[in-house]
């Protein structure tokens, strides 16, 4: 029977293509029920013309987070490693022994990892700079981003999850809360990092001695945000330990207010008025500015993790019309599609024609973002020869040791011998990257599988990747 499914596969796909896809990975696939059909692969040796494996290669598919590779790889080129995102701080008034009379502005540049601790810092030297008392409103500048509007819940009905929070050019430790679950005997305490000011946490939670499903332990839990409170329903298993999860609660600006309320309090500061929006205009004098990390390490976390939002705010960074550094309080924002244009030009100034791409937010958390397996190649192997490709390489994760694919081929020889971007949606599993054969030989691998039973495709994957490394 096996043999007659195998001949079946071949006569169904083409003896040529299906001959060169080896035994173990034509097996794994069979072995999920994904066709042929469903799956797209193209594997090349860095200095080669042609590839070795070239199946479906020319598909458009959706990549799901192995687009990350894209905006990643634009982004070295146009930016720099040493690239920096600015936050500044402007006085509207007058500032007299430790006194504004006025408002307290802060203006965002699209910052894709400015953290709780960054935050504390810079505010921290705010008071140094001589400011206490503020006697007027904090106000946030978001305009340097022109955005629709966003639906966090729209793309898979799971607006809290940390993975869908939206872009926006003040974006603060991923507008996420860090909620620590402690069981204490026959109770659940519950610790909020950060600690919001005048937010209240409602905890309803009813703890339950068990430790069935460690894995799915916040499946009876439910979160509900309401204005300045949040409560938590449901049941949590004790038997699981201590567990945390990464939830966003509240739209932007108010995220900004409580974090920076708690925090200016904390440092000894005051805030007399209220929170609003505007625009840092002629009369606001620059007080400080706060640089991020260098985009050489930003990268490491969108490519080792799958950061989403931190890629969404590079991909709109792209679309600057002059790097942010030096753009001027009026100078044109950027825009998505200007960030889609921005990188269709680099393209093509790197003489790469991907006809079939397809942008929609450069993270890959998308339902029509397309590229096929031969462009996503075609890509890795131009990286490769660019100056900066050492720096591309190191942001991957690194195969059964860290990122997410720290659990792949941990014990096996390819472990170790590969840098590899996945991604994975529903009905989508991607893995692309680098891959050095045994032999000393070093590789472009990209498996793409779209296919409803997608989520059983990693052996198939984990064959060919071993597969190459052993040649």
């Amino acid at each position: 029977m096996r043999t007659l499914l195998g001949l079946l596969f071949i006569c169904l796909t083409g003896n040529t293509l299906a001959a060169a896809l080896p035994p173990a990975v034509r097996d794994a696939l069979q072995r999920a029920h994904i066709p042929l059909s469903g799956v797209g692969i193209e594997v090349r040796e860095l200095s080669a013309r042609k590839p070795l494996i070239s199946i479906n290669a020319q598909q458009a598919m959706n990549p799901a987070s192995t687009m990350k590779l894209l905006t990643t790889c634009a982004a070295l080129d146009l930016l720099g490693p040493a690239y920096t995102w600015k936050t500044e701080a402007y006085l509207d008034g007058e500032l007299q022994d430790g006194v504004l009379n006025g408002n307290l502005i802060l203006k965002g540049y699209g910052d894709p990892k400015f953290t709780i601790e960054q935050f504390w810092l810079w505010l921290s030297e705010l008071r140094a700079r001589g400011l206490r008392e503020i006697r007027g409103d904090l106000v946030l500048d978001r305009s340097y981003f022109e955005l629709p509007a966003y639906d966090p819940g729209a793309f898979d009905k799971d607006p809290m999850r940390a993975y869908n929070v939206g872009p926006d050019a003040l974006l603060l430790n991923f507008n996420t809360l860090r909620l620590r679950y402690l069981p204490e005997g026959n109770t659940l305490r519950i610790i909020s990092e950060p600690s919001l000011e005048n937010v209240k946490l409602d905890n309803r939670i009813t703890p339950h001695p068990t430790k069935d499903d460690c894995d799915n332990w916040d499946d009876g839990i439910h979160v509900q945000p309401g204005g300045d409170s949040v409560i938590l329903q449901g049941d949590y298993p004790s038997g699981c330990g201590e567990r945390e999860q990464n939830l966003s609660v509240m739209p932007h600006p108010r995220y900004v207010e409580a974090v920076f309320r708690a925090l200016w309090q904390e440092l000894g500061g005051t805030l007399d008025g209220k929170l609003h929006e505007g625009v840092a205009g002629n009369s606001a004098r620059l007080f400080s500015t706060h640089r991020s990390e260098p985009l050489g390490i930003v990268i490491r976390d969108i490519n080792k993790f799958s950061n989403n939002v931190m890629a969404r705010q590079l991909f709109l960074t792209l679309g600057a019309p002059v790097p942010a550094a030096s753009v001027e309080m009026q100078k044109p924002v950027t825009s998505l599609a200007r960030s889609s244009q921005a990188v269709s030009d680099w393209l093509q100034g790197q003489n790469l024609d991907f006809p079939e791409l397809v942008l929609e937010n450069g993270a890959g958390l998308s339902r029509t973002e397309r590229i096929s397996p031969h462009s996503m190649a075609l890509l890795l192997q131009h990286a490769s020869d660019h100056p900066l490709s050492a720096e591309l390489q190191a942001s991957l994760p690194i195969l059964g040791v860290d990122g997410t694919v720290k659990k792949r081929l941990k014990e096996t020889p390819a472990a170790s011998h590969a840098h590899l971007k996945t991604g994975t949606l529903e009905g989508v599993k991607t893995v692309a990257g680098y891959v050095r054969s045994r032999s000393g030989r070093e590789w472009v691998v990209v498996f793409f599988i779209e296919d409803p039973g997608a989520k059983r495709g990693q052996a198939a994957q984990d064959a060919l990747i071993e597969w190459v490394q052993q040649r």
